[in-house]
């Protein structure tokens, strides 16, 4: 839709250059005009990738071959993968993409259970993904060790190294641990609940699920002490296809898949799209030039976080406005039968809002916004959001997920159409 009054935690003319670099900001290629409160499901693609995308189907080289083209296409995954070391702050392990975030986080915690002695206890949290919680029932089973699930907060919609401290023992083979959850939109601090298990348990395998994080900046592996940190990279500015993975040196040399006789360090399974690679760089430079519109003057990396500080303050805005109001449109907040998931005031909060409303299905609220062209998406208490939505006795919630990109005058329409529904 077009912007009237941009104002938001970003100048106006920032906001403007940021959203002219992404595909389809203000229209959707079946609707038309809308407002693109969907970041969660995937967020808004970058023209960039889109370019490369198109570039990359067109060469029918392969890598690994002994001509100037596959040269080149090796260069280029070196150099995504260089990116995402900067990008992410890992000075040591090994990048590579798999299927989805999906399939990589299940195969790093089946091969981090299988690796680990018999016996022992994979511990997880209820706040979690069913991506790690399915992945480890399975894979704890099949190892003969110990499920354990850390009960999250229902009030919060988090999970604190507290919460994980009664849980972790000395039999810990593996740890999974999400970053950012993508119902409640909360985060989690992972460097201290990571820190709490390895006084406890050194050997622990400690995995991260980063895929609702990711888009949200602030990645710095070295700080985390971990093992494994998995981004879907559609919901990151990319596209579908594909999913990232980091694992540490630790992790890569546990026994895994892979071809007789061949590099013992390899984790990927055939050869890969090239062009998944590219967009990573693709993001690494978008990224890049933020953090320095943000004023960062050092190396990429000082860029990057830069960027990363740029990108919280602008969602906070924008969460602020949409939980307070803005104008003199009242926020969620300040709305009759209006029950927010996690509280109005949380600083855990990553650019997203659930809520319920009393009285409305969350499907009619979410259909009723869809047809005033604001996309938004229903969570049901189903085996995706269940755990989190059961817990405070609804069957649904409306979830209303921001980027960067988004603008407080798209949050004051957004109030506007929830006033009137429920006047």
């Amino acid at each position: 839709m077009a912007e009237q009054g941009l104002h938001s935690g970003f100048a106006p003319a920032l906001l403007k250059a940021v959203r002219d670099r992404f595909a389809h900001v203000g229209d959707c290629p079946i609707q038309g005009e809308r407002i693109f409160f969907e970041n969660a499901g995937g967020a808004l693609t970058l023209k960039s990738v889109v370019e490369t995308s198109a570039k990359h189907a067109a060469i029918p080289d392969n890598q690994g071959r002994d001509n100037p083209a596959s040269h080149e296409l090796v260069r280029i995954i070196n150099k995504a993968k260089a990116d995402m070391a900067v990008l992410m702050n890992a000075s040591g392990g090994q990048f590579f993409v798999g299927e989805s975030g999906t399939e990589l986080l299940f195969r790093l915690i089946m091969n981090a259970c299988l690796g680990r002695p018999r016996g022992g206890t994979v511990l997880g949290s209820t706040l979690e993904h069913p991506a790690t919680r399915s992945a480890c029932a399975r894979w704890a089973g099949v190892a003969g060790q110990a499920h354990v699930l850390v009960p999250h907060d229902d009030e919060t919609g988090t999970v604190t190294v507290d919460a994980y401290r009664p849980h972790i023992t000395p039999d810990l083979a593996v740890a999974t641990i999400i970053h950012t959850s993508p119902v409640t939109g909360m985060g989690v601090d992972i460097a201290a609940i990571a820190a709490e298990i390895r006084a406890t348990a050194p050997d622990c395998i400690i995995l991260i699920d980063g895929i609702q994080h990711a888009a949200h900046g602030r990645i710095d592996i070295d700080a985390y002490g971990i093992d494994g940190y998995v981004i879907s990279p559609y919901k990151a500015y990319s596209r579908h296809g594909y999913g990232l993975s980091w694992i540490s040196d630790r992790l890569t040399a546990l026994p895994h898949n892979g071809l007789l006789d061949g590099p013992g360090d390899n984790w990927e399974m055939g050869t890969r799209d090239t062009g998944a690679y590219a967009t990573l760089s693709d993001v690494a430079d978008y990224l890049d030039w933020l953090g320095g519109e943000a004023g960062a003057s050092g190396d990429r990396r000082d860029r990057f976080v830069a960027a990363g500080d740029l990108i919280h303050a602008q969602e906070k805005a924008l969460t602020d406005a949409m939980i307070h109001g803005t104008g003199n449109l009242p926020g969620l907040a300040g709305m009759p039968g209006v029950r927010i998931i996690g509280g109005a005031d949380n600083p855990a909060r990553e650019g997203l809002v659930s809520f319920s409303v009393d009285g409305i299905d969350a499907a009619e609220v979410v259909a009723r916004l869809n047809a005033e062209r604001i996309r938004t998406h229903l969570r049901k208490a189903d085996h995706y959001s269940g755990n989190i939505l059961t817990p405070l006795g609804l069957a649904g919630c409306i979830r209303v997920s921001m980027c960067h990109y988004n603008s407080v005058s798209e949050v004051a329409r957004f109030l506007s159409v929830m006033k009137s529904m429920l006047s």
